[in-house]
């Protein structure tokens, strides 16, 4: 996860220098040569699409540094240490929401085993308007790929109660630490195949022993508690509805929505079923604030429109609070692999007077692409994408041989 935002731009620069030196040698040799830029793939208007223009995405001068971000950058202490970084790279842009997830390997993890929680209770204390969110496991052997029929066994321990001493020792951890006022993210992306604490097997048993972490941890003395109920975007092996708990134990409904799968527009993102907007809805019938916990590119790779819409998505909807997963190959800043969306990002949310991202060009009549005339054919140079997306297209050489 460590940062390579700087390496990009040394290794395009560096292919661009290559090539200008080729160019100049060209031209001290005193043959006849044309030098210019024809217009890339890439850099051609897209190709209209029958529907409404995007909404434009807002810059910082025009709200987004009210919103309340932030960025998972590792679960650990460095995860801490890097979000200075991250704000750095934002241009002093401070994030306010530090995110984490206990590891589910052990109960002994998932009560907040010493040392782990400590830098973060550190780092939340250190400014009141800071907000913690912590991911929490609601089974050991988490991911240890655990059978359906075993999951639906654990879970109806759990509505039993078997489990109360687990989460209320958590909870009395986070008191000590001070930090009694933490969004406790239980159980998320519940309505998937990957968690033993997946809700599929037995979603009667999931819903009461929900009921039973929660009461449990509202015991205890000092506690302010948020409880957060976050599926992943879309139908998955059950629909979400049927996993969610009621409202007397639910503070907030929040969604993990990445890029994906490969092909989906944001459009279909937005109306799939319980996709975007079934969540801003469902959540507006039960009188929650919505958050977005985990975000970010995924299968459609250096997705600028999916960022550019997203950004647009938070900044109309106003989340309680979003946190990107800055990862690869999620993420826009320690991924290298995305700089049109990091661009996009930083333009957003970084605390800077630059001017904010075009609109998506609205949908018009389309017009060819210009093509050069067969008899002024050339030979293009390969700067790289990043160059030729400054450039406007490749950078191309005539030569006059004859």
């Amino acid at each position: 996860m460590a940062p390579h935002h700087k390496r990009i731009r040394v290794r395009w620069l560096t292919a661009g220098a290559v090539a200008v030196a080729a160019a100049s040698a060209v031209l001290a040799s005193g043959l006849p040569v044309e030098v210019r830029v024809v217009p890339s793939d890439d850099a051609r208007p897209p190709a209209p699409v029958p529907a409404a223009p995007a909404p434009e995405v807002p810059g910082p001068s025009s709200g987004s540094r009210a919103l309340t971000f932030g960025a998972f950058l590792g679960s650990d202490a460095r995860g801490v240490a890097r979000m200075t970084q991250f704000s750095h790279w934002l241009d002093g842009a401070e994030l306010r929401v530090g995110h984490t997830y206990l590891p589910g390997n052990r109960w002994r993890d998932i009560e907040g085993a010493p040392g782990f929680l400590d830098v973060w209770a550190n780092w939340r204390n250190q400014d009141d308007d800071r907000m913690l969110v912590l991911n929490v496991p609601l089974q050991e052997r988490n991911e240890g790929g655990v059978s359906d029929a075993e999951v639906r066994r654990l879970l109806r321990r759990g509505a039993a109660g078997e489990f109360d001493h687990h989460f209320r020792a958590l909870a009395e951890r986070l008191v000590q630490l001070e930090v009694p006022d933490t969004v406790l993210v239980l159980g998320w992306e519940m309505n998937g195949t990957t968690y033993t604490h997946r809700c599929g097997p037995d979603p009667r048993a999931w819903k009461k022993y929900w009921h039973r972490i929660v009461t449990t941890m509202r015991s205890v003395p000092g506690q302010n508690f948020r409880f957060e109920f976050t599926p992943s975007r879309g139908r998955d092996a059950i629909p979400w509805t049927q996993c969610y708990p009621g409202d007397d134990t639910v503070d907030i409904i929040g969604m993990d929505a990445y890029d994906q799968p490969a092909g989906k527009s944001f459009d279909q993102q937005v109306n799939e079923p319980y996709g975007l907007q079934d969540h801003v809805d469902f959540a507006k019938a039960h009188g929650k604030p919505i958050s977005y916990p985990e975000w970010g590119l995924f299968r459609n790779g250096d997705n600028a429109e999916y960022m550019r819409r997203m950004l647009a998505w938070i900044a109309e909807h106003r989340p309680l609070y979003n946190t990107l997963a800055d990862y690869c190959p999620h993420g826009v800043w320690s991924c290298e692999d995305n700089p049109r969306s990091s661009d996009l990002y930083r333009s957003f949310f970084g605390d800077t007077d630059e001017a904010t991202p075009p609109p998506t060009p609205p949908t018009q009549e389309p017009v060819p692409p210009t093509e050069p005339p067969a008899q002024e054919e050339c030979t293009p140079v390969d700067l790289g994408s990043w160059l030729e997306h400054w450039l406007g297209g490749k950078l191309c050489l005539r030569f006059d041989w004859w």
